[in-house]
């Protein structure tokens, strides 16, 4: 996904500092420097003793990808999932303040409050949604002056052509994904697996063990986040009705959604709904060891670009997303 002369660009851009780092310690909560501290800062490479000889933190790891840049990947799906959980549950989305940075500064497109029907699933929704903001304010203040800001979302007619590329609904006809709580915990379904896999798949690109950490904490928390909506979804038997939506019933839903997803990020069929092809629950979706898979960041961006193909902006991003990681792969 990365010539050489694209991570060198990288590398030499990369924006990360002393002052950078010290703030991400800040962030992660480790006031005091200590072995974890040394090693942090200083990026130590296998077999060195001392710091004097580290490798730094923004050093390109293995694939060419700046830790930096990684972070900034992470930061803009973190934008996008903060805006859809705070506008579900308070209708309105970040603060100013939470928005700004390097590169080209967007606004939101739709949203808005959820009327849910269950306790539930709007208890659900209100503790992801202050995680998501948690999430993107750590990034922002890990990352300091390098912290790219909020681009462009749409969080309208991106999900009506989610739906419709997944049989959701008919041809002509619109998915709003705050018209009721059904259509809210599909719209997540949509985010959710997506976050695990994404970080799973960001883990090897990671050379600083204080980032690495960060990022797999995250990680943790979205997989909870997409058990949560997994489970939701399983739960919701009764039938689909109103708005267009095609099948019997939510766990279906899920399953068109997860071949959608699969059509766009490659050749590979790791995708899985709520249930398995028996019908019996599917509530954590893996391999044949257990083992969670994982996205590149071109096959993410593949899903959040709703395109198959290499491109720079689309979907959720119509203007793409800010940083030097914003190409998703040719499938």
């Amino acid at each position: 996904m990365f010539g050489k002369r694209y991570a060198a660009s990288m590398i030499n851009r990369s924006a990360e500092n002393d002052q950078d780092r010290r703030r991400f310690l800040k962030a992660a909560g480790m006031t005091g420097l200590g072995v974890v501290g040394a090693g942090a800062l200083g990026g130590l490479a296998a077999g060195t003793a001392s710091a004097t000889t580290a490798r730094p933190a923004a050093a390109a790891a293995p694939s060419g990808v700046s830790d930096g840049a990684v972070l900034n990947f992470a930061l803009n799906l973190e934008y996008l999932e903060a805006e859809f959980y705070l506008h579900a549950v308070t209708g309105k989305g970040l603060a100013d303040s939470m928005t700004t940075g390097t590169g080209t500064r967007g606004g939101v497109t739709g949203g808005r409050a959820v009327k849910f029907k269950t306790k539930a699933a709007k208890q659900y929704a209100q503790e992801i949604a202050g995680d998501e903001k948690a999430h993107v304010q750590f990034l922002r203040s890990a990352l300091g002056s390098a912290a790219v800001s909020r681009p462009a979302i749409d969080l309208q007619s991106s999900f009506t052509a989610a739906a419709q590329a997944a049989g959701l609904v008919k041809p002509g006809r619109s998915f709003d994904a705050f018209a009721c709580e059904e259509n809210f915990l599909l719209a997540a379904f949509l985010f959710e697996d997506v976050g695990v896999t994404a970080y799973k798949g960001a883990a090897p690109l990671i050379t600083n063990k204080t980032y690495l950490e960060a990022a797999a904490g995250i990680l943790a928390v979205e997989a909870y986040h997409a058990a949560n909506i997994r489970s939701a979804l399983y739960q919701h038997t009764e039938g689909i009705l109103g708005l267009g939506l095609l099948g019997r019933d939510l766990r279906e839903a899920s399953v068109k959604l997860s071949n959608a997803r699969d059509s766009l990020d490659g050749p590979t069929d790791d995708d899985q709904g709520v249930i398995d092809s028996h019908g019996n629950a599917n509530i954590v979706p893996t391999d044949a060891n257990g083992i969670a898979y994982s996205r590149s960041p071109g096959q993410v961006l593949n899903i959040v670009y709703l395109t198959n193909k290499a491109a720079t902006s689309g979907g959720f991003f119509p203007k793409g997303v800010n940083g030097d990681v914003n190409t998703s792969a040719a499938n």
